[in-house]
């Protein structure tokens, strides 16, 4: 089977497709044919050494696709040969055949497409997380969004409009406008120094009730400015670094702030099959769109991380074997 590892720690010349010998599925795994695996910001955070550093080159990147069973281990109920699924954190879903724990699978509806799966289970089920979980949108709560014309950002906005909310969406570039105002912001900021709260608090009023930064460091200070009295801080992007120490009696305006965890939305197989479903019915009714903004060979993930890391992307980026 055809994967693409790393090699070393380094930049996308770290990355190379090679052969690796195919196994049978043992206890509790899947093998499945990928049709398509998606690109997250976190596996450009692998390559650059930042996570999975236990875990020895040359490694597989990648933890999410969909694709069709090829075959099942022993103990596996749920899945059968030639069943559709889709999946999340499965390291090693950059690759022509993925090995994947059954729990880590959900069935996708026949009115679905591959691709379309593929690029909701990381970014989609983050979104959900932020807007249901961490900070429950209400009608009439206004949210400032960072990298609105993002994967994660473009799929927030849309929640947090189908719940009643405003968006601020904040975009690195004036060609990103046009995306984000099409998913629903209300108003959008084009900034790349972090110099925005000011008219954020003009839009706003008093300032936003939730802030979704995943921006790093460099927005954190004009995030926390963003917010009214008992606004909800929502940290994320470990790829990019944390805002250092805090003192947390230094906060302004009683507001709260919390670092939204993937798995905790997810934190059960019934879970992540509830919430993937609840994602899929919003998608088939047209309630959620989504946003394909780059298509690769499985060859040209080197390609696909830079034009990422560039900023210069928006929606998902998706490898085709």
């Amino acid at each position: 089977m055809k994967a693409v590892v790393m090699n070393r720690t380094g930049g996308p010349d770290a990355l190379e497709i090679v052969e690796r010998p195919e196994t049978a599925p043992a206890s509790g795994q899947v093998l499945v044919e990928v049709a398509a695996a998606g690109v997250n910001f976190m596996d450009i955070g692998v390559r650059q050494g930042m996570a999975w550093t236990e875990t020895p080159n040359p490694k597989v990147l990648g933890v999410e696709g969909a694709g069709r069973v090829l075959a099942v281990g022993d103990g596996v109920e749920h899945f059968r040969p030639g069943q559709r699924v889709a999946w999340v954190y499965a390291p090693g879903s950059y690759t022509d055949r993925a090995m994947v724990p059954a729990d880590a699978l959900v069935p996708i509806p026949d009115g679905i497409d591959d691709r379309t799966a593929a690029s909701v289970m990381m970014q989609g089920l983050t979104a959900s997380h932020f807007a249901t979980d961490f900070y429950p949108v209400q009608p009439g709560d206004v949210a400032l969004v960072h990298a609105a014309a993002g994967g994660v950002g473009l799929l927030l906005t849309q929640i947090i409009k189908l719940r009643g909310g405003h968006v601020i969406g904040r975009v690195s570039s004036a060609n990103k406008t046009a995306v984000a105002r099409e998913a629903g912001a209300d108003h959008v900021i084009v900034d790349t120094e972090g110099r925005f709260a000011e008219e954020v608090v003009r839009m706003s009023g008093e300032g936003v009730h939730v802030v979704f930064d995943g921006s790093g460091p460099k927005t954190f200070q004009a995030s926390l400015d963003s917010l009214r009295r008992s606004g909800t801080f929502c940290w994320y992007g470990p790829v990019l670094g944390g805002p250092g120490p805090l003192d947390i009696m230094s906060l302004p305006k009683s507001i709260k702030i919390g670092y939204a965890r993937f798995f905790d939305h997810i934190h059960t197989p019934a879970l992540l099959r509830a919430r993937t479903g609840q994602l899929f019915d919003c998608i088939a009714s047209g309630d959620l769109k989504i946003r394909i903004g780059g298509v690769y060979p499985l060859a040209e993930a080197a390609c696909a991380h830079a034009d990422m890391e560039s900023r210069g992307t928006t929606g998902k980026l998706l490898l085709i074997p």
